[in-house]
């Protein structure tokens, strides 16, 4: 399906006549550029939403900081809560433009769906499996890392894929803040009225979405516990 998208897409910009300013812009180097810079956002808030949200929600589900998980929960409800583009405007008056602001903007908006299925995949699993594991002799380390953890994956990775499609959604915004990607095509193509350059960076970012969305399900399906 996505193949055929773009397969369309492609015949539809070369079949029109496109004048130098759209020329400038839909050609390899250009979109190239844009995807490369776009997956680089999406890639690095991704990975750092994974290492807090991960982390925090193993941490959460422990007996000692249990009781904090709805506060952390809600803080991370914020970020969600607030629009993408206000939160990344707030984040360039204190941090200024540039690639950092716009990963910490895609961080904070997405961090919440990994966060809240980390703990609830965890907790649940069924007390009396975790009891059992506990009566072969496991310790706290043991029981999460090969009762807890394997169990909850399908839940976490759900998370996991919720976020990365929230990422590229984003990401888009981050020409905002001089940061790049497949925004800044969207928005030429609004701000200099050419369309073929607004649909061309749509439907990029909307491939990108699908196809991750995708190997996300194919990762969820492959490593779902049978």
């Amino acid at each position: 399906m996505i193949a055929t998208l773009l397969a369309l897409l492609y015949v539809w910009v070369h079949a029109r006549p496109l004048d130098s300013i759209e020329q400038r812009t839909l050609n390899p180097t250009y979109i190239t550029d844009a995807v490369t810079q776009h997956l680089w956002l999406t890639s690095v808030s991704t990975v750092l939403v994974l290492v807090l949200a991960l982390g925090g929600g193993i941490l959460l589900t422990r007996p000692a900081l249990r009781r904090l998980a709805p506060l952390v929960t809600g803080l991370a409800n914020i970020g969600q809560a607030a629009p993408a583009i206000g939160l990344l405007v707030l984040l360039s008056l204190w941090w200024g433009i540039g690639f950092g602001t716009a990963v910490m903007g895609m961080v904070a908006y997405s961090v919440l769906p990994v966060l809240r299925n980390t703990i609830v995949g965890i907790q649940q699993v069924d007390a009396p499996v975790v009891d059992a594991a506990r009566g072969l002799g496991m310790g706290s380390s043991a029981v999460l890392f090969r009762v807890e953890l394997p169990l909850a994956v399908p839940v976490i990775l759900a998370g996991i894929r919720t976020a990365l499609v929230f990422n590229v959604g984003v990401g888009t915004l981050a020409t905002f803040v001089n940061a790049g990607g497949l925004g800044d095509m969207i928005v030429n193509g609004i701000k200099l009225q050419r369309t073929p350059v607004l649909v061309t960076g749509a439907v990029l970012v909307a491939s990108l979405a699908l196809l991750i969305d995708w190997l996300g399900s194919v990762v969820e399906d492959r490593f779902r516990t049978r």
